[in-house]
């Protein structure tokens, strides 16, 4: 009788760069179609962060794109309410080197039709003015935008309490003051206290991909993150396993995977997934832990007035109440960043009465 030994074969591990093309495969063929304004949202995505992230892409991958984006003016022009979302795609697909020039055109209609002005959200209003920029488009100056969007961001108290609203128009107001990276935002220290504050939030939750996030604006804004932070996302990165499946669903954490990817790239740190072959894909993270937060906020709920604003007062009381699991958690988040003593005494709400 023969012996049949049965060989466990570990999956290929690539970086996003190595990923690129097949990731452009995945979202531009596979998940939706173009008039789903999901596939918008997660191809804009896509190509935004390989874009800004000046990771390579074949030529022959972009052709997949080639008729949507001949078709783009007169698509753009009927469905005039996903202007952004068009005008993005289409200025990445020429800066990653699809032939054409139809962002100048698109730019000037969204100018000439005034739909920045048009925008009731500071956030959108200053997305908006960046994707026009990008081609040196003349459009109104709302001088007070500027300064409205940095009042929101140095008023740190706001993001230290959970609001994944906030968190996340935070982020992105940096990277559309940094225009992704590519210059100092100079930000204020409110603003970079605000970005630790959720940070520390973000880290309690175990929540990777607004981490991600907030590590990759600390960068853009000139600071270095906290190594705790930015290796819990490189190793929540290598954990997801990424399902080629005609049947594979497509309500996934692809934008988690996003996220992850790319800090990497912005680190240059190389996080290493598994490969993304092609086909229907979906992206799976493996089992999270629960974080503290939660536990902590109800705590501190529940002592009502007999809580203090001092860390140091409450830390033996909140570390008594949490599991092993989420002591671990709270220590390191204590130890990622100066700012933690700070972020309690907001988070806990003890000067605040109505």
């Amino acid at each position: 009788m023969t012996n049949v030994i049965s060989l466990s074969v570990p999956q290929r591990r690539q970086t996003f760069s190595q990923n690129a093309d097949a990731l452009i495969d995945v979202f531009a063929n596979h998940r939706r179609t173009s008039e789903d304004v999901f596939w918008l949202k997660e191809n804009g995505e896509l190509l935004n962060i390989l874009e800004c992230s000046g990771t390579p892409v074949k030529e022959e991958s972009l052709a997949v794109y080639q008729q949507f984006y001949q078709q783009l003016p007169a698509t753009m022009a009927f469905f005039a309410q996903y202007y952004r979302f068009y005008l993005s795609i289409c200025l990445d697909l020429e800066d990653l080197g699809l032939k054409g020039n139809l962002g100048e055109q698109m730019g000037e209609w969204v100018a000439t039709q005034g739909l920045a002005e048009a925008e009731l959200s500071d956030l959108q209003r200053g997305e908006a003015f960046r994707l026009l920029s990008r081609r040196g488009k003349k459009i109104p100056i709302d001088t007070g935008l500027d300064d409205r969007l940095r009042q929101f961001i140095n008023r740190s108290a706001t993001f230290a309490l959970p609001n994944k609203k906030a968190a996340y128009e935070l982020t992105h107001i940096v990277f559309y003051l940094s225009e992704y990276g590519r210059r100092d935002p100079k930000l204020d220290a409110g603003a970079i206290q605000s970005l630790n504050f959720v940070g520390i939030i973000a880290y309690l939750d175990q929540n990777a991909d607004l981490l991600a996030e907030i590590c990759t604006a600390l960068r853009f804004a000139g600071e270095t993150p906290s190594q705790i932070w930015e290796n819990w996302v490189l190793a929540s990165l290598a954990d997801f396993q990424v399902v080629t499946n005609s049947a594979s669903s497509i309500s996934d954490a692809y934008h988690e995977y996003f996220e992850c990817s790319w800090l990497a790239a912005t680190a240059k740190q190389d996080g290493i997934g598994q490969a993304v072959l092609g086909g229907r894909t979906q992206f799976q993270r493996g089992d999270v832990a629960a974080g503290p937060l939660r536990n902590i906020s109800n705590l501190l709920l529940e002592m009502d007035a007999e809580r203090s604003p001092d860390w140091e007062v409450m830390r033996p009381i909140v570390e008594r109440e949490i599991d092993e699991e989420g002591y671990g958690i709270l220590l390191q988040a204590q130890n990622a960043t100066d700012d933690f003593a700070a972020f309690f005494e907001e988070f806990s709400r003890v000067n605040i009465a109505v």
